[in-house]
């Protein structure tokens, strides 16, 4: 399984039986899935997603926005919690580009990703059980499960 690494953009290859294990980086050393929310930008999104062999779950979100910085808590717990996921933000006001692919209408949306394919997606703060259990659904469903 290939993962990008979140700080230097290298891909590294991982057995998926070491994925619980917190691998680390070939070139940088840091961690491959680090167990809290990276930043994604218009810079480093296309090559992180179509490299990356993990399901991403995306949340595109704003300073000014209130529901966004009340969810900010959850979704960092909710990363925390699962290590076959990269957990990601991207800030719609810095990447517009991005806000706009998406096509955005209203914040926060999350956004679950098999490198390029949406798997799904909804919009409006959730607390931690309710990420979890959307998150949940969704994996599962993918996987058949």
């Amino acid at each position: 399984m290939i993962i990008v690494c979140p700080s230097c953009s290298a891909k590294n290859r991982v057995p998926e039986d070491k994925l619980e294990v917190n691998p680390s980086c070939g070139q940088c050393h840091q961690a491959l899935i680090p167990l809290a929310p990276i930043e994604l930008n218009e810079q480093n999104f296309s090559h992180f997603i179509a490299n990356s062999d993990l399901p991403v779950f995306i949340d595109l979100w704003a300073e000014w926005c209130g529901p966004c910085k009340m969810m900010a808590p959850y979704f960092a717990q909710v990363a925390a919690q699962n290590p076959k996921v990269i957990f990601a933000k991207i800030n719609t006001e810095e990447s517009p580009r991005l806000s706009s692919a998406f096509n955005v209408r209203s914040i926060p949306t999350l956004v679950l990703m098999n490198k390029t394919s949406e798997i799904a997606r909804i919009s409006g703060a959730l607390r931690s059980t309710e990420l979890q259990q959307w998150l949940d659904q969704h994996l599962n469903a993918k996987t058949g499960s």
